[in-house]
């Protein structure tokens, strides 16, 4: 059974460690802290891999260790000072992909800036497209809460982006995409 269990903990871990990764890059805004905490996600579900294969898919259980991971990180260490955001300057053309890399980059920097929270619920809405309910599951808090952190994210993001707060911004998915 372990040689099993084993076998399909590196089959997911092959298959999901990038994607995994980018979360928890979106999570922390920082590579090295997503690397750490990544190492530590992966760490605690071997522990636990003769009960994750049974029967189920292992991602849930791993994107909430890695959700509560960060949000202990960020408990732990102090509060990193905000730091201004260079100006994007020009914008290239439509389907230059430097400019996607750049906004993108933005975007991850922009995220960093959020409260973990704001952050957490953004990331697993947008970039992990889970509906409220799972959000709210993996968070351990009701439905109204990640409505409210959702909001009050965009709306954040919407200011460091330099728009006012009532327009209109593209999908935040698009562009974590």
């Amino acid at each position: 059974m372990n040689q099993l269990a084993d076998e399909s903990f590196e089959e997911f871990v092959r298959c999901r460690s990038a994607h995994l990764y980018k979360l928890a890059l979106l999570l922390t805004g920082h590579q090295a802290d997503a690397q750490d905490l990544l190492q530590l996600v992966l760490e605690r579900a071997y522990r636990r891999r003769t009960t994750l294969i049974r029967g189920r898919d292992p991602e849930p259980y791993v994107r909430k260790v890695m959700v509560n991971a960060a949000i202990d990180h960020r408990r732990l260490v102090r509060r990193r000072s905000e730091r201004p955001l260079e100006d994007a300057g020009s914008r290239a053309q439509p389907g230059d992909p430097f400019a996607q890399v750049a906004d993108r980059d933005l975007v991850v920097r922009w995220l960093a800036l959020l409260p973990p929270r704001q952050r957490i619920v953004l990331v697993l809405r947008y970039w992990e497209d889970l509906p409220e309910a799972e959000v709210a599951a993996a968070l351990g808090c009701s439905v109204g809460t990640v409505k409210s952190q959702t909001s009050r994210g965009l709306t954040r993001l919407r200011q460091l982006a330099g728009q006012s707060p009532d327009s209109q911004v593209g999908s935040a998915k698009a562009v974590m995409s």
